[in-house]
C-alpha cells in the first residue's frame, strides 16, 4: 500500500464500501467557480466520490488538481479503484518533498521542492505506449518517471478524492486520509501536454470530468465552501 499502516489496528474496520451515516448527494454542479470541497478532520468516513467514468480502458491520462494543507504526514489526493487493483490510479503526497503516482498497482515517486504553506497545483500524466508518467507542480514539471508499459487502466472504477481505497470502495485509514482544502478537479483520457496553462486557468476540452461541471458525492464531513481569495 502506499504508506506503512502501523497506527492502522487502532482504528475499527469500516462496515463496508461506502460506510457512512452522513451523504450529501450532488447530481450536478452546475457552477464550482471558487468554490472548494473542505475536509476539515482527518477520519476514514470521509471522501468525495466523483461520479463519472471513463467509457473505454485508459492507455492514457492526465489528473490535475489543486489543494491546500498543512498535513505533515503522508496523504491521498486521488483515488481511482478497481476490482483488480486498489491502486489502479493514485496520486499520494508520502512526505512533504515526495510525490508518489500509482497505475496498475505500481508506483514512481517524484522529489518535489518543499511549500511553505500555499496551495500546490498538480498533474500526474501517464501514456500506456511508452509507460512514461510525469508530474508537474506548481506549472513545473519534474524528471519523467515510467512504469507499466503497454498497460491498459480500467473503466469499471471507483473514484475517490480525499482517502486512499485499500478495497474496491473502501478500506480507508485515517492516517493517509486528507485534511485541507482541494479545487480545480480535472481528468482526461489523454496526456496534456502543456499543463503549466492548466495552472493558470488554460482551457480545458475533451475531460472525462471537470471541476466546471463536477458530478459528485459528499460522504461524511466534506463540505462545499466558498474559496478564500489568494
Amino acid at each position: 500500500m502506499a504508506a506503512a499502516r502501523a497506527l492502522s489496528s487502532l482504528l475499527p474496520p469500516p462496515e463496508g464500501a461506502f460506510a457512512s451515516t452522513s451523504i450529501h448527494f450532488c447530481a450536478l454542479s452546475p457552477d464550482l467557480f471558487r468554490k472548494v470541497f473542505v475536509f476539515p478532520r482527518a477520519s476514514n468516513d470521509s471522501y468525495v466520490i466523483l461520479k463519472p467514468k471513463p467509457e473505454q480502458p485508459l492507455q492514457n491520462f492526465t489528473v490535475c488538481l489543486r489543494s491546500y494543507t498543512d498535513l505533515p504526514r503522508p496523504y491521498a489526493l486521488f483515488s481511482y479503484a478497481t476490482k483488480a487493483y486498489d491502486d489502479e490510479i493514485l496520486l499520494f503526497k508520502s512526505s512533504s518533498r515526495e510525490y508518489r503516482l500509482y497505475v496498475g498497482g505500481e508506483f514512481v515517486t517524484f522529489r518535489v521542492p518543499e511549500t511553505h504553506m500555499d496551495w500546490e497545483h498538480v498533474c500526474a500524466g501517464w501514456e500506456s505506449a511508452t509507460g512514461i508518467a510525469e508530474l508537474w507542480v506548481n506549472g513545473k514539471p519534474l524528471p519523467r518517471k515510467g512504469l507499466r508499459k503497454g498497460y491498459s487502466v480500467s473503466t469499471e472504477a471507483v473514484i475517490i478524492l480525499g482517502q486512499e481505497q485499500d478495497s474496491f470502495g473502501g478500506g480507508f485509514d485515517l492516517y493517509n486520509s486528507f485534511t485541507g482544502e482541494m479545487t480545480d478537479v480535472y481528468m482526461w483520457d489523454h496526456v496534456l501536454y502543456n499543463m503549466q496553462s492548466i495552472m493558470w486557468g488554460g482551457s480545458f476540452s475533451r475531460y472525462i470530468f471537470g471541476w466546471n461541471n463536477l458530478h459528485y458525492e459528499l460522504v461524511g464531513d466534506v463540505f462545499l465552501k466558498r474559496r478564500l481569495l489568494f
